[in-house]
């Protein structure tokens, strides 16, 4: 926990351990209620010494913070692994996102644009000059998930501090260390002390509280469907940001080449056991293809090595709970009981399962409608354009969607129809680079990461009117 930039003791601990052995990682001091108002207090002490500094100095602050993650990277790494369970080879990855992710806060730091408005265009707004303003709203609630500790956390953070505010991180429960290592990494970086605060521990004991805070301006909130919309009920007259789940869907087409493609949807479904928010869980094939990508795709999940996440070799990690493997496997039974062929995969040592691939299962099944966050692709089988966008459309969700084919019009009548907040051409829906607006439609959140977008949600306009004589 570390409250004004400084780390905080308290007999009440949290310990971390991992999912894949249940060895205990370390552990950090579990935030109570009382620390809530701290840190509020804090933030706002923080904001008012921010205010006072330029651009510029946000700018250096960011740009040390990136060079420093660079330098802790292989430490970042191997923690994030240790307390959450992504392969190692997963977590340098995040580790080097991260990076560009405060990299491009920093950057944007300096691009808070305003505009002028034709106060004279009005016919009372003769001899009237107008402007407006982008200005931080104050003090940001970040509450991070566990797949993505420190990637998703510099979503929320790196641009709320690029814009000006105070920020009090709230990381998941069991990914504390890395939570707690990035307050260490900002306030290394010269960041304002006040500004930073992270309390770690649980988010029943401290959520309301946080979010509901009159003084807390913003939240910004990454994890399921059923959290957030709690999140949007108690937060109060205040901005959300809501990046929540979903059950991503791939099509491929008559025209695409499945082997061309086979392995990035194993990629897309497998990678961190399945556990994100974007991963594969739906794969629509026309009949023409299905039985020829279905058997692709087993030889592709057959080949991937599930195991211990810190060993290089290790293709797929552990789920994050034992209650989390018995969901999917649930899921995969019921599936199967209905109707469904478990095509490969599915067996479970400890916390870690391997790669599944389901076909023709039902889309009334679970492992269809909800979101599965397991090591699962299931494969179905459309006949056109038309029936595979209602397939696809048939959900509450529609966070991003991936589409395989060489036909320039069919791609773009996809671009146009999908009822998701990103299409990708010829690429899986996991594609993400930390720059670009990410978001979803419907039940899959409100506003859009990347921290130029996010730095929108994170400000107010604010208009100034002269009275020129």
């Amino acid at each position: 926990m570390i409250i004004a930039g400084k780390k905080i003791d308290s007999k009440d601990r949290v310990v971390v351990r991992s999912p894949y052995d249940n060895s205990v990682v370390g552990e950090v001091s579990r935030a109570a209620q009382a620390d809530v108002p701290k840190a509020v207090e804090s933030a706002k002490e923080g904001f008012i010494k921010l205010s006072k500094l330029s651009a510029y100095d946000r700018y250096r602050t960011l740009t040390r913070l990136a060079g420093i993650l660079a330098q802790r990277s292989e430490r970042f790494a191997k923690t994030i692994t240790s307390e959450m369970g992504k392969t190692i080879k997963e977590a340098r990855s995040e580790v080097s996102r991260a990076v560009e992710t405060v990299t491009w806060s920093a950057e944007e730091s300096k691009r808070l644009y305003g505009s002028t408005v034709p106060m004279d265009a009005a016919p009372t707004g003769t001899g009237k000059t107008g402007f407006y303003l982008r200005v931080p709203v104050g003090i940001v609630a970040a509450i991070s998930p566990f797949n993505f500790p420190l990637n998703l956390s510099l979503h929320k953070i790196g641009p709320a501090y690029a814009a000006g505010n105070a920020f009090i991180l709230k990381p998941a429960e069991s990914t504390s260390l890395t939570g707690e290592m990035i307050g260490e990494a900002f306030v290394d970086a010269g960041a304002v002390p006040e500004a930073v605060n992270v309390l770690t521990g649980s988010g029943s004991e401290i959520g309301l509280h946080l979010i509901s805070h009159p003084n807390v301006r913003v939240v910004t909130f990454t994890g399921s469907r059923d959290v957030g919309e709690w999140i949007t009920k108690n937060a109060g007259l205040k901005k959300v940001v809501m990046e929540l789940g979903s059950n991503s869907a791939v099509v491929v087409c008559e025209d695409a080449g499945p082997e061309a493609m086979v392995k990035r949807v194993a990629l897309g479904g497998y990678a961190q056991a399945g556990q994100v928010c974007i991963s594969i869980q739906r794969v629509y094939v026309h009949e023409n293809l299905f039985d020829r990508f279905v058997k692709l795709l087993a030889d592709q999940a057959r080949s991937l090595k599930a195991g211990n996440p810190l060993e290089e070799s290790t293709d797929v990690g552990p789920l994050i709970t034992k209650n989390d493997v018995k969901r999917v496997r649930s899921w995969i039974d019921e599936a199967v009981a209905s109707g469904a062929t478990l095509v490969c995969g599915g067996e479970i040592d400890n916390n870690v399962m391997t790669p599944v691939v389901l076909a023709n299962a039902k889309e009334t099944d679970r492992v269809i409608k909800d979101e599965l966050f397991g090591p699962v692709i299931v494969v179905n089988k459309f006949r056109d354009d038309e029936h595979a966008l209602k397939l696809v459309n048939d959900t509450r969700y529609g966070l991003q969607a991936g589409v395989y084919t060489k036909d320039i019009n069919r791609a773009w009548r996809y671009a146009r129809g999908l009822e998701v907040g990103g299409v990708l051409i010829n690429e899986i829906p996991n594609f993400r680079v930390d720059l670009m607006p990410y978001g979803g439609m419907k039940e899959s959140g409100i506003g859009r990461e990347g921290p130029r977008f996010a730095i929108e949600e994170m400000t107010e306009i604010k208009l100034v009117v002269f009275h020129i004589n």
